[in-house]
């Protein structure tokens, strides 16, 4: 039988048939040499319905190869595993469904206790001492830092991470998990190593600062950053962890007010210094 009559008693067409030729599922049973065309036999129909039938029932080719010469018997075990199979993963799409719900309440309960944590560190950080902002400035950035917060409440509910790039054009990132501010002043530095930052050669120093008081009386020496560059701002600091998150918070945005309109990444980090004086380095990506 040509390919055209064969595919008609299979009720499949051509194209079916040269895929499974080429996956060696169903070879024809001859191939002309001069004209290429292939031909079938009748009793290759029986394979055919049997490789579409296990198909259909979600085996893969190599499954599928693999019970082509099996007898019946075989073949219906091979069903039956496989019902077992989507019966199992059925049963766990459901589970999940049921958790689903759950457990968006518990993480938006969670991005909530991370909200109030932040925001109560900022609102007892005395921003003016360390940065010189005015009381009206440092406002500012807290409804700044809550706005974000809200947005990322809300993309738990839209799944639109656009919402939270747009809302700030610059990354900061510091370890939350599930500790409070208070928490996280006892756990040990996650820092990494002085020596591994300042050589790292991705990064260059383009600035530093040692034995400063705050960070107000040298800030300008600075504060006009590369657009689209890639900094990261490292500090060794005195002074308890609890003040480190909203540190970075202000720091960041002061360095966003002195550098309008444009598209920042930044990154801080904030470490504890081992020789009772403060320490900054201003790195840029290569």
């Amino acid at each position: 039988m040509t390919i055209k009559q064969f595919s008609a008693l299979c009720g499949c067409n051509p194209q079916t048939l040269r895929y499974y030729d080429h996956v060696d599922l169903l070879k024809p049973a001859k191939v002309d040499e001069w004209s290429g065309y292939r031909f079938y036999d009748e009793e290759q129909a029986l394979t055919f319905v049997k490789i579409k039938n296990l198909q259909k029932a979600g085996f893969s080719i190599e499954e599928i190869r693999e019970l082509l010469d099996k007898d019946d018997r075989v073949i219906y075990e091979a069903f039956e595993a496989k019902i077992a199979e989507e019966e199992r993963r059925l049963r766990e799409i459901k589970e999940i469904q049921l958790s689903y719900q759950t457990e968006s309440m518990q993480m938006k309960s969670k991005i909530e206790e991370i909200k109030e944590s932040v925001l109560g560190a900022m609102e007892r950080y005395d921003a003016a001492a360390e940065f010189g902002v005015t009381n009206e400035e440092y406002r500012g950035i807290i409804g700044r830092i809550d706005s974000v917060m809200t947005a990322s409440e809300s993309w738990i509910d839209t799944n639109d991470l656009g919402q939270l790039v747009d809302m700030f054009n610059v990354t900061a990132s510091f370890k939350t998990d599930d500790m409070t501010v208070a928490e996280a002043d006892e756990e040990d530095d996650e820092m990494p190593d002085r020596s591994a930052v300042l050589n790292d050669p991705n990064y260059s120093v383009v600035y530093e600062k040692h034995g400063f008081e705050h960070v107000k009386d040298f800030i300008g020496e600075f504060a006009q950053l590369e657009e689209g560059a890639e900094y990261l701002l490292y500090f060794l600091r005195t002074g308890s962890k609890a003040e480190r998150i909203p540190f970075m918070n202000v720091m960041l945005n002061v360095l966003l007010d002195k550098n309008p309109g444009k598209k920042l990444n930044l990154n801080c980090d904030v470490g504890a210094s081992d020789d009772g004086r403060n320490h900054f380095w201003l790195l840029k990506k290569r």
